[in-house]
């Protein structure tokens, strides 16, 4: 099984709990009601995600090329 990188954003709701967005994968969008139970179904997302992508005979990108910071600038 070949290891890929993804990179996975977390937005803390109003109402609770974390939307996830995998920025590589267009669309692939879940939620979890804590950061851990977030982080689990973004590996199952994500795992559902690439397993479609293979059986559709279309690549599958991943993050391992990419390079991120965060930057606080005092406007």
């Amino acid at each position: 099984m070949a290891q890929r990188t993804y990179r996975i954003l977390l937005t803390k709701e109003p109402e609770g709990g974390y939307t996830v967005k995998v920025p590589a994968l267009a669309g692939c969008v879940t939620y979890g009601e804590s950061v851990d139970h977030a982080m689990s179904m973004a590996q199952e997302a994500i795992e559902l995600y690439v397993e479609t992508l293979k059986a559709e005979g279309e690549p599958v990108p991943d993050d391992s090329a990419t390079l991120e910071y965060s930057l606080v600038v005092g406007l």
